[in-house]
């Protein structure tokens, strides 16, 4: 890509769709709108282009679109949006390519968050990335040797799926844990931890016992120079750093750990710059 031509993001969420024209690491423009998420399929992608013409011109030379589910990646076929019921099976790519004559690259939130960051953030200067998104759910990107590894069916990095404790990572290390655990608004548990609510506390420090065991999974699988932590839950960083340390030092090469980075994530509309970066490696 050259230094002129921007790149627009997308980001599909369960409620809101968002579009950003970016160019030289920043978002020139951008636009959003809630969507019909009830309504047909042809109902939200008319919602997606109303959003994404407020921000394209003839600057644009590709798309990147992140959405909250799986893809088959090289079709651009979006399956099973759980907030929006009618995309089942919906070709993006296509759809988005013949609206606008320039190539479209799809992919899912956590995969994003990962090339985001690889590009626009932290992870800038690294060659193998971990992304780990804690939000209501925990999902990771991976990126290895400078690309995003979606896998064969866009599944890589999917550990908050891995059994655990009779359960899934996920079901413990995630904001739906800390609210089915305490009952509380997420942010009322950390006000709470943070005024030193033993309580509060100890969720903290047992989601960081979780996220530790995940992570000693992604450095025995992926080998990463630096992972990088983002999603509402990880501010609360300081609160669970402890836990999650303590549960690392299982891991088999103290040599690996010394040199691993650990960080959270600092971006600005990580969501926007994310699904650019998107194209950004696909266009590679």
């Amino acid at each position: 890509m050259k230094n002129q031509d921007a790149v627009i993001g997308v980001d599909l969420g369960g409620t809101h769709v968002r579009a950003g024209k970016v160019r030289d690491e920043k978002i020139e423009s951008s636009a959003s709108r809630r969507i019909s998420a009830k309504e047909s399929e042809d109902v939200v992608l008319g919602e997606i282009f109303e959003t994404v013409d407020a921000v394209f011109d003839r600057e644009v030379s590709g798309i990147g679109f992140c959405v909250p589910t799986v893809v088959d990646v090289k079709k651009g076929i979006v399956y099973s949006v759980e907030n929006i019921p009618s995309w089942q099976e919906v070709p993006l790519k296509d759809a988005l390519e013949s609206r606008y004559g320039v190539p479209a690259w799809i992919n899912n939130d956590a995969n994003a968050f990962a090339v985001g960051e690889l590009h626009f953030g932290q992870g800038r200067g690294y060659r193998n990335l971990v992304g780990i998104v804690i939000g209501t759910g925990l999902g990771a990107g991976i990126v290895i040797e400078g690309r995003l590894y979606s896998g064969t069916n866009c599944g890589a990095g999917e550990i908050g799926n891995i059994a655990y404790r009779g359960s899934t990572i996920e079901r413990c290390c995630s904001g739906e844990f800390l609210r089915r655990e305490s009952g509380l608004d997420g942010e009322i548990l950390y006000g709470r931890a943070c005024a030193g609510d033993p309580a509060a506390l100890e969720l903290f420090g047992s989601l960081g016992a979780a996220l530790g065991d995940a992570m000693v999974i992604a450095l025995y699988a992926f080998d990463p120079e630096i992972v990088v932590l983002g999603g509402s839950v990880s501010r609360a960083f300081p609160l669970f750093e402890k836990q999650m340390r303590r549960q690392l030092a299982a891991f088999a090469f103290p040599h690996a750990l010394e040199r691993l980075k650990i960080v959270c994530s600092e971006m600005k509309d990580v969501a926007l710059l994310g699904a650019a970066a998107i194209y950004l490696d696909a266009a590679r």
